[in-house]
C-alpha cells in the first residue's frame, strides 16, 4: 500500500468511522455498559486521529512543499500561518 494514502483511503476510513459512531448511538439507545461505550468512544477518537495524521501528512507533502519551493513570499506565509492556526486550534479544543 502506498505510504501515502490518497484522499478516497481517507474516505473509506471515515465511512468505516461512520459506521462506528452509529454503533456507539445503537450502544447508547441499548443502555450498554459505560465502560463499553467509552471504550468504542476512543476507538473512533483514535481512528479519527489517524485520518487527521494522513490528511496534515498529506498537506505538508504536498501543499507546504510546493509553497516553499515557490517564489511567492506570500503564499510561503500563508501556508505557515496556516500550520500556526492549526496549532492554536488543537490546544484550545
Amino acid at each position: 500500500m502506498d505510504k501515502h494514502p490518497s484522499h478516497e483511503d481517507n474516505l473509506v476510513a471515515l465511512r468505516r468511522i461512520e459506521g462506528q459512531v452509529r454503533g456507539v448511538q445503537r450502544m447508547i439507545e441499548n443502555h450498554k455498559y459505560c465502560i463499553d461505550i467509552l471504550n468504542q468512544i476512543y476507538a473512533v477518537k483514535g481512528a479519527l486521529a489517524r485520518v487527521e495524521e494522513k490528511i496534515l501528512e498529506k498537506h505538508f507533502q504536498n501543499c507546504v512543499t510546493q509553497a516553499i519551493k515557490g517564489n511567492s513570499e506570500k503564499e510561503k506565509q500563508q501556508k505557515l500561518d496556516e500550520i500556526l492556526k492549526l496549532i492554536h486550534q488543537t490546544r484550545r479544543g
